[in-house]
């Protein structure tokens, strides 16, 4: 659990390490992450407002899996199905409609609306239930999902690479970059230890299992949502 000595042990050392990386790079006469990326103001809004919605965002498509397969009893090929709507939705909306609206509003409008499609998304996710379906539980979410991920990405790039000097825009695209995986793995990390340790807590307790699963799935993307609309805050207050 988050609580345990041996996940309390590693994430301390895991922080000292990323002190003392801080402390040598601000020391070093030629360092690799150098400090005054972070004293540009849209680079610093985006790396935080996409950790964030990567860290809200990216367990979905392990715990909707998950879901399908050990609630609804789907097996690999309709589950697969099941999650195809949002890939797709991305590469449209990333592809044809997103250059249009950042042109038409700006990117920082779009992202914002983008994040709330998203929260809402996993908003809904965090009311499946045990005896639910694919068409009413599942497949609702995946249109904000989708549509948001899709125009929130191409903004925040644009956002985070409009901050950075044309000297630094290389080192700002590979921050961006690196958040992403960072963000992807805490998230993943942190939400399917929420869900597995409720589960475990009601199970315990003599609750059905797919009752039990659903649940600890449901928190989960509840404070995933929370996560995203924590990006909303970020965005709105920092990006310019």
């Amino acid at each position: 659990g988050l609580g345990s000595p041996h996940t309390l042990g590693w994430g301390l050392g895991a922080l000292a390490l990323l002190a003392a990386f801080g402390i040598r790079q601000a020391r070093a006469a030629d360092p690799l992450l150098p400090p005054r990326m972070f004293r540009f103001r849209n680079v610093t809004g985006a790396l935080a407002t996409h950790a964030l919605l990567i860290s809200g965002m990216f367990a979905f498509q392990f715990l909707a899996v998950l879901y399908m397969q050990r609630v609804l009893g789907f097996d690999e090929v309709r589950t697969g199905l099941g999650i195809l709507p949002v890939p797709l939705l991305i590469g449209a909306m990333s592809l044809f409609l997103a250059p249009r609206l950042i042109a038409g509003f700006g990117p920082r409008p779009v992202l914002l609306a983008a994040l709330v499609l998203i929260a809402g998304g996993l908003g809904l996710l965090g009311l499946v239930t045990a005896d639910g379906a694919y068409l009413t539980d599942v497949l609702p979410a995946t249109v904000p999902l989708g549509i948001g991920f899709g125009l929130a990405m191409p903004a925040l790039a644009g956002l985070a690479m409009s901050g950075a000097t044309a000297r630094d825009s290389g080192l700002a695209s590979g921050m961006f970059n690196t958040v992403q995986q960072i963000g992807a793995s805490l998230g993943l990390a942190v939400l399917s230890t929420l869900a597995a340790a409720r589960t475990a807590t009601l199970l315990g307790g003599g609750a059905a299992r797919a009752d039990a699963l659903t649940d600890g799935y449901r928190l989960a993307f509840r404070v995933g949502a929370c996560l995203v609309l924590g990006a909303v805050v970020v965005a709105a207050a920092v990006l310019r």
